[in-house]
């Protein structure tokens, strides 16, 4: 069999291994973008670089990488991706996770909860294991949570039987051609259910609503909602069934409890133990650079929320706090606008000062300015991230939070929005 692979990164690697063990005496491929593989490939595959689209290409079996856009992609033979693949032939239910913030969040809550009940639960896609990696370890009794982004769900055909739909808004425009191009890719994780599938939307946003109206599952739910997951009262409810304290959630953020009723929504076929619940969600202290507690320096607490890229987790993370903030702000253009952003910084009293870094801080510091916003500082590029963190300290006073939270892309100044927040965490332990 002649097998093509078409982008080699981490998902590559893991497609090589499944269908190598799949197809003994296959043929490999590997096309891609790089003039040079940027990591080792096996013995005897073959390599096609410095490639600007994938077209033209023929094989028995192309498998597509998710960062490749489908309109890049002209191919004869058959042609899938991982998440097809792994939906098509997964044993289990499946409860697949997307939206545009909170994912891994939600899918490591629900992950926790099975946990408590003992029930095997898979964690694989964006956060966890590949998908392919443990396909052949998986049997009908599990259930995998899979964590879906647009690019997973891009050119998707397949569905999972449990749709979770989050709060969605603009994401990814560099990449995507449009918001439109961005919206139809989430609405293929509702768009192939079945009519005994379910699918639970965000109430109140009107993209996610969309998403669940294009479903053919019948059972379609919302959180938080008084007939689903939702809170009252300082408690967890589903429906009428009161099922744990609100206390139980070690993470900050009115964001984060609706993560939690997104989670319990989705359990709810399998799991009605608030009980369990409790155990599970107990035990999840959060993800790197989601919202969390760096530390606290003469009465000054540091939050690392270096994964929101957009200016809706930004907004989230200003929202979570009744403490004076400064925010840092700012880095590479992921297409967003930030006049919302800016609106709640006016609109927040509790901004003590706004401090602006990387490209797109001009763009920021335009929208502040058109919301009459003054108490900011435009560092710009050319400055460290020590020197962000004491100038932050500097414009802080006791009993405040400095935040983290950038509302952009990483790549002007760091490798990675990890190795932002990693250089953060450094810089607040080095005060």
């Amino acid at each position: 069999m002649n097998i093509a692979i078409l982008g080699y990164g981490v998902e590559g690697e893991s497609v090589y291994k499944y269908y190598s063990a799949l197809h003994p005496g296959s043929t490999f491929t590997v096309y891609d973008n790089n003039l040079k593989p940027t990591k080792q490939l096996p013995e005897g595959v073959r390599f096609v670089g410095g490639l600007k689209d994938f077209k033209g290409i023929t094989a028995d079996l192309i498998v597509k990488s998710p960062s490749i856009p489908p309109w890049q992609v002209e191919v004869t033979g058959e042609l899938t991706t991982v998440t097809r693949e792994f939906l098509k032939h997964c044993p289990a239910p499946v409860i697949g996770v997307t939206g545009t913030k909170g994912k891994g969040t939600t899918c490591s809550l629900i992950k926790a909860m099975l946990d408590a009940t003992g029930k095997k639960a898979w964690l694989v896609g964006n956060i966890g294991v590949g998908a392919l990696d443990v396909l052949n370890q998986i049997n009908s009794r599990d259930i995998v949570i899979y964590e879906l982004s647009s690019f997973q769900l891009w050119d998707s055909d397949i569905s999972p039987h449990v749709a979770v739909v989050l709060g969605i808004e603009s994401e990814h425009l560099d990449v995507h051609k449009d918001f439109n191009d961005y919206l139809m890719a989430k609405a293929n994780i509702a768009k192939y259910q079945k009519p005994d599938d379910v699918v639970v939307s965000r109430a109140g946003n009107q993209y996610s609503e969309y998403v669940s109206k294009v479903s053919p599952a019948t059972n379609k739910v919302a959180y938080p909602d008084e007939t689903a997951a939702h809170i009252r009262d300082g408690m967890f409810y589903y429906g009428e069934n009161e099922l744990f304290s609100v206390a139980a959630l070690k993470l900050a953020g009115a964001h984060n409890r609706d993560n939690t009723c997104a989670a319990i929504t989705a359990v709810w076929p399998w799991l009605k133990d608030g009980f369990d619940m409790e155990r599970g969600v107990e035990t999840f202290e959060g993800l790197p650079h989601r919202l969390k507690l760096v530390g606290s320096v003469n009465d000054i607490r540091y939050f690392d929320d270096s994964i929101a890229t957009t200016p809706g987790s930004a907004i989230a993370a200003i929202t979570a706090f009744d403490s004076p903030k400064v925010l840092i702000l700012g880095g590479s253009s992921k297409g967003a606008s930030y006049d919302g952003l800016a609106k709640q910084i006016k609109t927040s009293s509790d901004i003590r000062r706004v401090l602006l870094v990387g490209a797109e801080a001009p763009k920021i510091e335009m929208a502040l300015k058109n919301a009459s916003f003054a108490r900011y500082t435009n560092l710009g590029s050319a400055v460290s991230m020590t020197d962000i963190v004491k100038s932050a300290t500097d414009a802080a006073e006791a009993g405040d939070v400095v935040i983290l939270s950038p509302a952009c892309a990483s790549f002007d100044m760091f490798t990675s929005y990890s190795d932002r927040g990693d250089q953060f965490i450094q810089a607040v332990q080095s005060l």
